[in-house]
C-alpha cells in the first residue's frame, strides 16, 4: 500500500501541521506544536506510520517529497542530531511492527499529501473528506 505524507509550517519556524493520504482519505494534524519545517516533516512521517497501523497494514510504502527526511528515516544520513534524535527512535520503533516499510522521495508535484495540505491550508478541500487526528507522539 502507498501511504502519501507531508508536513509544512507557517512561518518556519513557526506552527506546524501535517497530512497523510491513504486510500484516498485525507488524514489531517492541523497543530503539531510551534517547530520547523524538519520537524513538521518529521511529525508527518510518524504520522504516516500511525495511519498505516491504524489501517492494519503491513506492507506499505511510505512517499515523501523531503530528500533530508527520506535520507534521515533511510539510515542514509550521518548519525541524528539532538533534536532530530527522539523523531528518528520512534520511526525506528514503529517500523518494527511491519512485514515490510518502504520510504522514497516523489517530487512536490506527485506528493498527494502535499496537494492535499496546500488546498486545506487555503480552504479548498472539502471538509468533509478530511479525518482530523491527533499529533502524533514522539
Amino acid at each position: 500500500m502507498k501511504i502519501y505524507f507531508d508536513g509544512g509550517c507557517q512561518p518556519n519556524p513557526g506552527r506546524m501541521e501535517s497530512a497523510v493520504v491513504a486510500r484516498g482519505q485525507i488524514y489531517h494534524c492541523p497543530d503539531l506544536g510551534h517547530g520547523s519545517n524538519d520537524q513538521a516533516e518529521w511529525l508527518a512521517l510518524l504520522h504516516a506510520v500511525d495511519v498505516a497501523l491504524m489501517l492494519g497494514e503491513k506492507d506499505v510504502t511510505l512517499l515523501g517529497d523531503s530528500a533530508l527526511i527520506i535520507r534521515q528515516a533511510s539510515g542514509r544520513n550521518t548519525k541524528p542530531t539532538a533534536l532530530i534524535r527522539p523523531y528518528h527512535a520512534a520511526f525506528v520503533d514503529r517500523a518494527a511492527a511491519f512485514t515490510r516499510l518502504r520510504i522514497r522521495q516523489i517530487g512536490r508535484a506527485q506528493n498527494l499529501a502535499g496537494i492535499a495540505l496546500e488546498k486545506t491550508i487555503h480552504g479548498v478541500a472539502a471538509r468533509q473528506s478530511i479525518i482530523v487526528q491527533s499529533p502524533p507522539k514522539v
